[in-house]
């Protein structure tokens, strides 16, 4: 195992980001996340929207300064791209490209545009990544809780990532040097077996499982979605072996002795195929084709989920119990 290096504030020249001129491309939840924290850390900090589009509208409302995509470029010493993936590579064509100049630096939160090639920058212009390991919202949340989200840096010039990952929070939580490589790859497959695409699949089919048998959808809905929020504190605080500590031993002896017969080993042959898509490119062109015929698979896929009775049934309780009370709704604009 490789030492792990991990950057804070005092290890990292604060000061350099605020002699640069910073675009943030898009107003959506890392552009929102990130440029408004720049923004209380004192940098220079323009917002490149379609001008009179809402994302316009919205930063303006924030108080924020707008100049529309190619003008912002042309201001700028650095350009971060905070669009989604689908879109970067058309407007970064359009509005983007025909306006970088020399030394200039282009800035991603995500590798998958550059290690792809969907997006090939010219030579003489610095490629950098800030990945924050959060949503924007909750980067923007940490930031004014005085707190921040751990971050991921690579490219051209390591020591202007640091100071940018620095001004949006991540110095005070931890900032480690990776590749574009390296993030893309294991972001993608995080998303696709882990956090989103294996972790909803087990939930539904569990909930599925508990329904069909007779049991109440309610309590279907607490024993395996509200729950598992609960658990992944647990490992997030301490490890696994900590919330193995925090649990009961017959939820721990279940952990040991039925888990494996979920997730085995034709589970473990198929994520690795899934990560073979992933390294050979297929997966990002089946995505970049997907969105380039206007997403219709997508939007059926979110449609099919969207029905499920789990969010039905998740809506009701979560609006009725004085657990969610508290919480703020985020607002949903992706770009």
């Amino acid at each position: 195992m490789n030492n792990l290096k991990i950057y804070l504030d005092q290890d990292i020249n604060t000061e350099l980001i605020k002699n640069k001129k910073i675009a943030i491309i898009g107003f959506g939840s890392q552009g929102y996340g990130q440029g408004m924290n720049l923004v209380d850390s004192g940098c220079d900090v323009v917002f490149g929207l379609r001008q009179g589009g809402k994302s316009d509208i919205k930063a303006r409302d924030y108080g924020l300064k707008t100049m529309a995509i190619a003008d912002a470029v042309k201001w700028a010493d650095i350009v971060q791209i905070l669009i989604p993936d689908e879109i970067q590579a058309k407007v970064y064509k359009e509005d983007i490209e025909p306006n970088l100049k020399a030394g200039q630096y282009l800035m991603f939160s995500h590798g998958f545009n550059i290690h792809y090639n969907f997006i090939t920058p010219p030579d003489d212009v610095n490629v950098i990544m800030v990945a924050p390991k959060a949503p924007g919202h909750t980067v923007r949340s940490e930031y004014l809780a005085g707190k921040g989200v751990p971050a991921l840096v690579a490219g051209d010039n390591i020591e202007l990532a640091l100071s940018y990952a620095s001004a949006i929070g991540s110095g005070r939580t931890g900032i480690i040097e990776t590749t574009f490589k390296e993030e893309t790859e294991t972001d993608l497959f995080g998303e696709q077996t882990v956090l989103c695409g294996g972790c909803t699949a087990l939930i539904k089919n569990a909930f599925e499982t508990l329904v069909e048998a007779g049991y109440s959808p309610y309590m279907a809905y607490f024993e395996v979605c509200h729950e598992l929020k609960l658990i992944v504190d647990l490992i997030y605080e301490g490890g696994i072996e900590d919330m193995h500590y925090s649990i009961s031993n017959n939820a721990e002896y279940g952990d040991y002795t039925r888990g494996p017969q979920i997730i085995d080993s034709e589970t473990k042959s198929r994520m690795k195929k899934i990560l073979a898509q992933i390294q050979d490119g297929s997966y990002a062109k089946e995505f970049m084709n997907e969105f380039s015929s206007n997403g219709e698979k997508f939007k059926e896929y979110r449609k099919a989920s969207e029905g499920h009775l789990i969010e039905k049934v998740g809506a009701e309780i979560r609006s009725s119990f004085n657990w969610n009370r508290e919480n703020k709704l985020i607002d949903k604009t992706k770009n």
